[in-house]
């Protein structure tokens, strides 16, 4: 991959050659990029912050020889994915999903999520359960579970999610992709477990997250998810939102979470699991950070595969 210097890139730089194939689909009134392998039920992988598709790139394979249908997706905003001024919200972030899944020919999938991918998940499984087969969370707390420990944990989750509250100020995308998106690689690395960071994959994955954070409106966009769930709690979209994800999760659900992750703590994600009356299992990962998905492949893979197959 050539990396372009010093300015915006063109979207093409995620359409990455492999044994998958590129798409456009049009859902909830959006043009998404997919990227899919494999024939069988559909697994739907969502990537958190500050990625894109090529989260899964060595799932994607890894999936569809097991017999599934393996799709990730590029999230509103992100990668080759539209990139509209509005629709950050919790609500559409959620139609989005539940609308790729039906646009993609499906009655249901598992849907797998990291980061805000994962709180994506969780939303998705609350809003249009009969889409959501299975779920996998990676990496994100239950909305609601964060949403608390943000005020009642403030030397835990309100100092841990300080990053992100910069990204409140105005204009904070132009930050974000200064310096080649050198911000990009800073937050991979706070987050990220330290066996992955100081590993032999970590530059070149740093390299194609800062790549796609520099597509034009794709820091904006990116921002504005985080943007929302702040502003949200004062207002009564927000408060309306807090009520309906109130409602007992009826999906199987398996979270896995790295014991060292430093954006979403592990204390903060343990109690996710009152919000599930359907099938639940907890699973802490040892030496993984923010990442489970690159940091813990292999694990990762043998769990999603052994929860879609159950």
């Amino acid at each position: 991959m050539t990396e372009q210097r010093g300015g915006p890139v063109d979207e093409s730089c995620v359409l990455t050659e492999g044994p998958w194939t590129h798409r456009f689909v049009g859902a909830n009134g959006s043009r998404f990029h997919v990227v899919e392998s494999g024939t069988g039920p559909m697994v739907l992988f969502l990537h958190g912050f500050p990625e894109h598709w090529w989260a899964w790139h060595e799932m994607l394979p890894a999936i569809a020889d097991a017999g599934f249908r393996a799709v990730a997706v590029d999230l509103r905003g992100y990668g080759a994915s539209d990139k509209p001024p509005r629709g950050y919200d919790g609500y559409t972030l959620a139609a989005d999903i539940a609308g790729l899944i039906r646009a993609l020919g499906e009655r249901s999938a598992t849907v797998v999520g990291t980061g805000i991918g994962g709180m994506i998940g969780w939303t998705v499984a609350s809003f249009h359960p009969s889409l959501v087969r299975r779920l996998v969370v990676l990496g994100a707390p239950h909305p609601l579970r964060l949403r608390a420990a943000i005020f009642a944990d403030p030397r835990g989750q309100f100092a841990a999610s300080t990053p992100t509250l910069k990204f409140q100020l105005p204009r904070y995308e132009h930050v974000l992709t200064r310096d080649d998106a050198a911000a990009v690689e800073d937050m991979l690395r706070r987050w990220g477990g330290p066996r992955w960071v100081h590993g032999p994959d970590f530059e070149a994955y740093a390299r194609r997250c800062r790549e796609a954070m520099r597509i034009p409106q794709a820091a904006f966009c990116a921002l504005e998810g985080y943007r929302w769930a702040f502003r949200s709690v004062l207002r009564l979209h927000g408060y309306r939102f807090v009520r309906l994800m109130q409602k007992p999760l009826i999906t199987p659900t398996l979270q896995l979470h790295g014991a060292l992750d430093q954006a979403s703590l592990p204390r903060t994600a343990q109690g996710s699991g009152r919000y599930v009356v359907a099938p639940y299992e907890w699973r802490l990962l040892d030496g993984v950070g923010h990442f489970p998905h690159v940091e813990a492949r292999e694990v990762v893979l043998g769990e999603v595969l052994r929860w879609a197959k159950s």
